[in-house]
């Protein structure tokens, strides 16, 4: 719902969770924040500054009242993909072009929320998407080995290694049995997640203490530097001769963004019970990522696991992004010499654990077993983003999900149907004791009909009369049928007057309404050689008895 909305319902008794809520997603945002800015080439300061407007602006106009809106791993990847051609990581020009991205970025959410166009998410199937997750997080976690360790790989620093791998098994271990151990002590189910989900922030907080009390940067451990304090300045900074070249990630990070964002929101909202508007969703990230723009951000979307924990810790409404916004702006209102010296290695492992905690392989062993195509296309887009990049895995991730949905639909099930003995059922002959009639062909066609497929229909209505010699009544059963368009419609011409020179008449059966409209308004009605009929029970008693 938007602004009006959930302000209009809002009740007392939402506002201890939406507080509570806020405060824990804002602690968890301070190293997140700061990780993806690094996976995204900038200041790790920049990755709160694109954490305050965002939430402030989804909260306006979008229509969850749970989701995180701010950096996010894969599209902070995104990002420095598309940008490192263009500047240098963390040039001045590189932070411009960052921020005019999710300008472009924004703009692009905006105009197809204003267009109604929220059916788009549907173009990456599931598969599609899990295999672009994983082949993302790799590459991610990949890219900070190195920073993990203290050099490039395969040298490595020894107190930066030490650091860095240390940070990564707390994390490992917070994350596998965190909540368990919490729960050990006493703590409910819920706080013990949440708490478990805060061990980031807590191992952000000991290194700094390490860092200072061994002098641990005077070794040659890398830290973040100095964080300028206070809020973020009104950016409005943009390069003039980059807009063409920022176009094309622009579409591509916004289709992301969007798809991630629904992704999260959908399975949150089900849990709730909540509606959730495509539309209001795509207008909310567009904000969003303007705002981002204008505090010198980077691309936005929100984090499904940082909505998780948004939900868990009792978000009731958009009230607790806006906590969250507030809180890490006082956060750099405050003092902010004590993040000068958070250790590079920590941040690396902090972002390792949270991509490699994206990865899930159900999705797979479920398309493997139940639809190999799609187990394939998963494993093709996943490689796609290794081998060619992200952009290059979004398209290959885009063009499977279409080829297979157009494979599928240019060949659609044909199944040859007979009575069950002493009903008004037909079912398929092969799958079920069905009785036929000598001379009637009845043939069921179990999907729309279109220019990519028209061509396989009549290849396949040929091949049942060549297997029934002696048909002289084809009726075609379109109970599935729920569009046909002109190419079918002439193929259906077309069929009708080949099976007239052949001495056999064409029926339709159980056409659906919108279908007939149309049929209605073309010359197929006036030309067929046989009838239409209200259904197929119809049609087998007034053929099977001569009755026309």
């Amino acid at each position: 719902m938007t602004v009006l909305g959930w302000l209009k319902g809002y009740r007392r008794g939402w506002l201890a969770g939406d507080l509570g809520a806020g405060a824990v997603v804002a602690m968890m945002m301070i190293p997140q924040g700061m990780a993806y800015a690094l996976v995204a080439g900038l200041p790790p300061v920049t990755g709160i500054y694109a954490s305050i407007l965002p939430p402030l602006l989804y909260a306006l106009f979008g229509s969850s009242s749970t989701q995180s809106v701010g950096p996010m791993a894969i599209v902070s990847l995104m990002t420095a993909s598309a940008l490192a051609p263009l500047a240098a990581a963390g040039s001045a020009l590189y932070g411009v072009l960052a921020a005019q991205l999710a300008l472009l970025s924004g703009v692009v959410l905006l105009a197809c929320g204003l267009l109604r166009l929220g059916f788009l998410a549907n173009f990456l199937s599931r598969p599609v998407m899990n295999g672009f997750t994983i082949g993302s997080s790799l590459l991610i976690a990949w890219d900070q080995l190195g920073t993990l360790v203290g050099a490039p790989l395969p040298r490595w620093h020894g107190p930066s290694a030490a650091l860095g791998l240390g940070a990564l098994a707390l994390l490992v271990l917070a994350r596998r049995h965190g909540a368990a151990t919490l729960r050990r002590c006493g703590l409910p189910p819920g706080a013990a997640d949440i708490g478990a989900r805060l061990a980031p922030m807590l191992l952000v907080a000991l290194s700094i203490v390490l860092v200072a009390v061994l002098g641990l940067d005077r070794l040659g451990v890398r830290t973040i530097g100095a964080v300028p304090a206070g809020l973020p300045q009104l950016n409005l900074a943009l390069s003039g001769g980059h807009w063409q070249t920022l176009a094309r990630p622009a579409l591509l990070i916004g289709f992301m963004c969007f798809l991630i964002s629904m992704s999260g929101a959908q399975a949150l909202a089900a849990r709730k019970g909540e509606k959730l508007s495509t539309n209001a969703e795509l207008v909310g990230l567009g904000a969003a990522n303007v705002g981002s723009f204008l505090s010198g951000g980077f691309p936005v979307t929100a984090s499904l696991s940082r909505s998780a924990v948004n939900f868990a810790a009792g978000a009731n409404s958009q009230l607790a992004g806006i906590v969250t916004a507030v809180l890490l702006g006082a956060a750099l209102v405050l003092p902010t010499g004590w993040l000068a010296l958070l250790p590079l290695p920590v941040l690396a492992a902090t972002i390792i654990v949270a991509v490699l905690g994206m990865l899930e392989t159900a999705t797979l062993r479920t398309a493997w077993h139940y639809d190999r195509a799609d187990a394939l296309a998963l494993l093709a887009t996943a490689g796609g983003v290794l081998l060619m990049g992200v952009e290059g895995g979004v398209v290959v991730g885009l063009l499977l999900s279409l080829g297979t949905m157009i494979w599928r639909e240019s060949r659609p099930h044909i199944a040859v149907l007979g009575r069950i003995a002493g009903t008004e059922h037909f079912r398929n002959i092969e799958r079920y004791d069905t009785e036929t009639r000598g001379g009637l062909l009845l043939l069921r066609v179990d999907a729309g009909l279109f220019f990519g497929n028209v061509e396989a229909v009549s290849a396949r209505v040929e091949e049942a009369l060549d297997a029934h010699p002696g048909t002289r009544e084809l009726v075609l059963v379109l109970s599935a049928v729920n569009a046909i368009d002109t190419s079918a419609l002439f193929g259906l011409l077309e069929l009708n007057a080949e099976l007239a020179r052949r001495g056999v008449r064409l029926h339709l059966a159980e056409v659906k309404g919108p279908v007939m409209d149309r049929l209605k308004e073309s010359a197929l009605l006036q030309r067929l050689s046989g009838r239409v009929f209200l259904s197929t029970a119809n049609a087998w008693n007034a053929l099977s008895s001569g009755d026309e």
